[in-house]
């Protein structure tokens, strides 16, 4: 069997990541599942287009600093679809080997005392 060349320049990391979107077909919320430097994928069952552009918003390194990211839908799957970035986000720029921490959660406002 052949394996598919990884193409990625830039390593992904897990993530779990609300995200606002919008696309030709309108503006949605869904979850991040992997996240680089130079793109995304997101979990959905929506039906989105592969090649067109792409707005997202989400929470980037602090939860009240929303990033606006754009980009171009690459791949879909029954199960969500990838994105590739117009510009690569410089702050999640892989070092060492590692990646940053995407949101830290130090950082959260907590309003209930449990």
């Amino acid at each position: 069997m052949n394996a598919i060349p990884n193409r990625r320049k830039h390593p992904r990391s897990s993530s779990y990541i609300i995200a606002n979107y919008t696309v030709i077909e309108g503006t949605f919320r869904d979850v991040i599942k992997n996240i680089s430097a130079g793109g995304l994928s997101l979990e959905t069952q929506r039906k989105i287009a592969i090649g067109q552009p792409i707005s997202i918003e989400f929470p980037l390194f602090t939860f009240n600093n929303l990033g606006k990211i754009t980009g171009r839908v690459v791949w879909k799957d029954p199960f969500g679809f990838a994105v590739t970035f117009n510009e690569a986000i410089h702050g999640l720029i892989c070092r060492e080997g590692q990646l940053p921490k995407i949101v830290h959660g130090t950082h959260r406002h907590r309003s209930r005392k449990w």
